[in-house]
């Protein structure tokens, strides 16, 4: 059996040869309806102790000063391009 890259890159050289619009369409819904699957099956909620405890973090954080301002953070993120 194909190592998984080996076979990826089959399926690559096989998906640009495909001429066909709908095809392509058609793959691209599986691969979306996959993808959303999986991002799904990811997430998992936090618990009730887990949101308590992120409350309970950034409250301490306020109290401490440990904030960053919205236009501050949107200049920092500025400079990483």
């Amino acid at each position: 059996m194909m190592d998984l890259q080996t076979r990826k890159l089959e399926l690559i050289q096989e998906f640009l040869n495909i001429q066909s619009e709908d095809v392509i369409s058609r793959l691209e819904k599986i691969l979306n309806k996959e993808n959303k699957k999986l991002r799904h099956e990811d997430f998992k909620p936090m618990t009730i102790d887990e949101f308590n405890s992120r409350i309970d973090q950034s409250m301490e954080d306020s109290k401490n000063d440990r904030l960053i301002d919205a236009s501050e953070l949107e200049a920092q993120i500025d400079k990483w391009n």
